[in-house]
């Protein structure tokens, strides 16, 4: 689910912004944007991001404004004099034209800031992990903002199917008897007016309704969008497991759209409230990205 989060830290040496941002993913990718010389801290970093984010693409940015002589940011000479030369060299190697681009040069982490002299202290390490800390359950907050309103749509939806199945049920019902006039009709054509036998029309009638009978497929649709309402009024990590309950629910409609074609007018009738109900199923599963 999406969510974001900044924290802004005051150190001796200027300031450090810590800010995180989340778009949906399937498991938990995370990617870091930050100065060359917190690379030894991205382990630990990863570390504190996934003890409380389970699920989501993570842009981590970091930025450190340290104070100049006059109290504002100073520039890193060092890292721009290298852009410069890395551009002039591959301008030349490759013998193609263009001027650097400053803007995107001074956007490069660390350029507005003092050259890093060695390795970082540890006062700035433990101010950059406590800002992680901190951001990680304001990213949680804002996440769960958006999954509430997810989880209450999921459920409408949910309710939607439930009532797609009671209608199905009802007009299952009437299956037998759409089986024997339709066998009739068609052995009245066959035969001509020759006399039926009343029990041999029950007995194909019932073998024809027993192979396209759908109340197990309408039972269980049922029970797993049950079981979707109770997931999510468990709470915790659902993501996973309710994508593993819409791809069986996805399989129930199928399978009782396979068994409609010999029902006639009803058989229509379920065809589209089947179809229906995997538009539903569909949109969960949309829906269902959102949710860790």
């Amino acid at each position: 689910m999406t969510g974001f989060a900044r924290v802004s830290r005051a150190i001796p040496e200027g300031e450090i912004v810590f800010s995180l941002k989340s778009v949906n993913h399937r498991g938990l990718d995370v990617h870091f944007h930050a100065p060359a010389e917190l690379d030894a801290l991205e382990a630990d970093l990863r570390g504190v991001i996934k003890s409380g984010v389970a699920r989501g693409h993570v842009q981590v940015h970091i930025f450190i404004t340290r104070a100049g002589a006059d109290g504002g940011s100073s520039l890193n000479r060092t890292l721009l004099d290298a852009y410069f030369r890395a551009f002039r060299e591959a301008a030349g190697l490759y013998q193609v034209g263009g001027t650097p681009d400053l803007n995107a040069a001074l956007a490069i982490p660390g350029m507005l800031g003092a050259a890093p002299e060695g390795a970082v202290g540890e006062g700035l390490q433990a101010a950059v992990l406590e800002a992680a800390r901190e951001a990680v359950p304001l990213l949680n907050q804002s996440r769960e903002r958006e999954g509430a309103a997810t989880a209450a749509e999921i459920v409408q939806r949910s309710q939607a199917i439930f009532g797609l199945v009671e209608r199905m049920e009802a007009i299952r019902a009437g299956a037998v008897p759409a089986f024997q006039k339709r066998l009739r009709e068609k052995l009245a054509d066959l035969l001509q007016g020759a006399a039926l036998d009343p029990q041999r029309l029950a007995q194909e009638a019932a073998i024809l309704a027993d192979r396209s009978d759908i109340s197990e497929e309408l039972v269980r649709l049922r029970t797993h969008a049950t079981q979707v309402d109770q997931m999510l009024a468990q709470g915790g990590e659902v993501g996973k497991r309710l994508d593993f309950l819409l791809q069986e629910m996805n399989r129930e409609s199928n399978t009782v759209l396979s068994k409609t074609g010999g029902l006639g007018d009803l058989g229509l009738t379920i065809t589209e409230l089947a179809l229906a109900a995997k538009s539903e199923i569909d949109k969960i599963r949309e829906q269902s990205l959102n949710l860790e």
